[in-house]
């Protein structure tokens, strides 16, 4: 994989809880050799003041199926 380019992760139809998806998310970064992002994820994603906003940043770092 690019070094810039994102992973993919599918989301429709799986899980909505926000801490699992963040477990998905975080094992998709590792697994394509962008482990020092999922501690920054983590981080802005526990900060964030809503759902939306989380997703909004999880697709940052991902592509969402």
């Amino acid at each position: 994989m690019e070094r810039n380019q994102k992973p993919s992760v599918k989301l429709i139809g799986e899980d909505g809880n926000i801490f699992s998806i963040l477990g998905r998310v975080s094992r998709a970064l590792k697994e394509n050799g962008k482990e020092e992002q999922t501690k920054e994820l983590s981080e802005r994603v526990m900060a964030s003041s809503s759902y939306g906003e989380a997703l909004q940043i999880i697709m940052e770092y991902v592509e969402v199926e």
